[in-house]
């Protein structure tokens, strides 16, 4: 972003981006080993115990002879984007300049392919370091449209991914996520709106919500993640994308009657379903 080459000075282009000057030389320190290990457990506590916040976890953890303090535990769970599931106070504040869309799914009937696509981002744990894996699924069939893999939140990777899907499987009649940072970035927002979807976005910190996705994020960490200790970012990256390969083509679900979700998407394409 900052062009050191350039003709401008650092301090102009930092000016001009809307950063700090000391942002531009600030370099991040590597997670440590201990984090890394704490984080891998809160992720897995998360998944069992979506509801626990900073303080359960933290009692949860010292219970297993894992001693963090409350106030630590939440920073890590800022950095990985998890927060817990469950009403919390201030739900209706904005970041500044982020619209939040209402949640257009209560009581829908949700009975078609590409009628609703959900997105969500997840913490995904490596040997050393960590990267974010987001997802686009189509809630009617559960198949995993298109998903990227990314070492960072910014909205650019949502809406890639997104567009990805777009490209590739048609416009869906409404995109859910939840109010994350990338989510709600205009970047991302407007490539929802500029190929005609309505946008949906949960209450903050709602269970029911994206709860098809977060199914999703159990089954790819505990069939596959876990099992690895990826020792790189194109590792993590080749590995997931041969999972979501499986998952589609060849894992039966229990809530599609045993079926696997490529062929009920396929079933369940509009233009199919009304000739059958």
């Amino acid at each position: 972003m900052i062009d050191r080459d350039h003709q401008l000075s650092v301090t102009r282009q930092a000016e001009l981006l809307g950063m700090s000057r000391g942002a531009v030389y600030y370099l991040p320190r590597p997670v440590s080993a201990a984090d890394l290990a704490l984080m891998r457990r809160i992720d897995e506590l998360h998944l069992e115990h979506p509801f626990m916040g900073a303080r359960m976890l933290r009692d949860q953890l010292a219970r297993q002879g894992i001693h963090a303090g409350r106030r630590h535990i939440r920073t890590l769970m800022l950095c990985m984007g998890i927060e817990a599931l469950a009403p919390q106070p201030g739900t209706s504040k904005r970041k500044p300049g982020n619209k939040i869309y209402p949640y257009l799914l209560r009581d829908l009937a949700i009975t078609r392919a590409n009628q609703v696509w959900a997105l969500d981002t997840t913490y995904i744990p490596m040997a050393q370091g960590f990267v974010y894996l987001t997802a686009v699924v189509d809630v009617a069939s559960r198949r995993v449209l298109a998903h990227r893999v990314a070492i960072t939140l910014e909205a650019i990777h949502a809406k890639e991914v997104i567009e990805q899907a777009l490209a590739k499987y048609g416009v869906p009649d409404i995109v859910n996520t939840d109010q994350g940072s990338q989510f709600t970035a205009e970047e991302f927002t407007r490539a929802v709106l500029d190929a005609g979807c309505k946008l949906s976005m949960d209450g903050r910190g709602a269970w029911r919500d994206n709860v098809f996705v977060e199914r999703l994020w159990r089954s790819v960490k505990y069939e596959r993640v876990y099992l690895k200790a990826y020792d790189s970012v194109s590792a993590a990256r080749a590995d997931i994308a041969e999972y979501f390969d499986w998952y589609n083509k060849e894992r039966p679900h229990s809530s599609l009657d045993r079926d696997i979700p490529e062929q009920v998407y396929i079933n369940l394409l509009p233009q199919l379903a009304e000739a059958a």
